[in-house]
């Protein structure tokens, strides 16, 4: 297999995770190929396209093109990816898309002389030499900016302040199971919405679902009818990084308390501000103590009581409190507009790059 495929789309591969010798390539259908073949993915990452940078083999998986004299293989490769999303349409397979050899042979391509072929490509390598250098640039900035966010939003809670207590989150809290809503009653369109894992985000937050939000029918226990600013757990890891996820209710008498999220209910005379203990929630060392809870083999699971034994360190005071979640709540709206300078960025490079391309191929370059 090429190594990390889609992050090589067009690249030049001198190495591959899989190697064969001699004999295997006596006892195979496979044949080596010389150097500068192109090699297209017909399956999985379909339309990925790489050139061979020394003599390798291949398997079934990919379609692979010797260039002809009249045929600049470079060109070849530009001219394939510039039709990437094209080979979609070729694709087929109820497990795996993928594109078959009957269809592969009916492509057909155009192609100038080999001189245009040359001034083409030129072009376009500086081209996209330049947007890969931006690219990497914006991606470095963005990846800084989420882990200035992260360094900071741990050194708060790693260092403390002063007059912070330190004890278990059950001298501060109980945590309260969901109801098993049955599901018979979900629907796709009324007025209660069942709170899923699903419905947070990996950091945090309430995560609209829409067409796969799961509404309610049925009877309701009012007891499990959430109000605005209730604080709930996710204790399964229904996709990776949601297990200790947190949320605030967004709104009253919308939300349904399902099975498999905790609700937070503070015990008498504790100081809880929901946002500071959101942010000390989303950091790498309660997540961590999170996850050192949970058990099960293939969906992995923690408990309210599990819960409950972990650390937690905070000022006493709720002024406090809210004092720390507001300088975190600007930092974190800063990260954002980063976040969104970045990676309109990146859109713009990669619209760029699929312009390009399409001058390119269109006799406008």
């Amino acid at each position: 297999g090429i190594r990390d495929a889609t992050g090589n789309n067009g690249k030049t591969i001198h190495d591959t995770l899989q190697h064969t010798n001699a004999l295997g390539i006596q006892n195979s259908s496979a044949r080596i190929l010389p150097a500068n073949t192109v090699c297209l993915s017909r399956t999985a990452s379909v339309g990925y396209v790489v050139v061979m940078g020394r003599p390798m083999a291949t398997s079934q998986d990919f379609v692979n093109w010797v260039c002809s004299k009249e045929l600049n293989h470079e060109f070849l490769k530009y001219l394939l990816i510039a039709e990437n999303r094209s080979f979609l349409r070729f694709a087929s397979g109820a497990t795996h898309q993928t594109i078959y050899f009957p269809e592969v042979k009916a492509f057909h391509i155009c192609y100038p002389p080999l001189a245009e072929q040359e001034r083409i490509v030129g072009i376009l390598d500086e081209a996209f030499e330049g947007i890969a250098t931006a690219t990497a640039h914006a991606e470095r900035n963005l990846h800084q900016a989420r882990e200035l966010f992260q360094s900071v939003l741990q050194s708060t809670f790693e260092q403390k302040g002063e007059g912070w207590v330190e004890t278990t989150l059950d001298q501060l809290c109980s945590i309260k199971h969901g109801f098993a809503f049955k599901g018979e009653f979900f629907v796709s369109e009324g007025h209660y919405i069942v709170l899923t894992p699903g419905n947070f985000f990996e950091e945090g937050g309430y995560r609209e679902r829409g067409e796969k939000t799961k509404f309610y029918s049925g009877e309701i226990p009012q007891d499990f009818v959430l109000k605005a600013g209730d604080f709930l757990f996710a204790m399964t890891e229904q996709a990776v990084g949601l297990l200790g996820s947190s949320m605030v209710v967004p709104e009253s008498d919308r939300f349904l308390h399902n099975q498999r999220l905790g609700l937070v209910q503070t015990k008498p005379g504790i100081s809880w501000h929901n946002e500071f203990f959101f942010h000390q929630f989303n950091t790498r060392m309660f997540r961590e103590s999170v996850q050192s809870t949970a058990s099960g083999a293939k969906v992995r699971h923690t408990s309210p009581g599990k819960l409950g034994a972990i650390t937690v360190t905070f000022p006493p005071t709720r002024a406090a409190q809210e004092n720390v979640a507001g300088k975190l709540d600007a930092l974190a709206a800063e990260t954002r507009r980063l976040e969104a300078i970045y990676e309109r960025k990146l859109a713009a490079l990669a619209a760029l790059k699929q312009s390009l391309l399409h001058r390119a191929f269109s006799g406008n370059l």
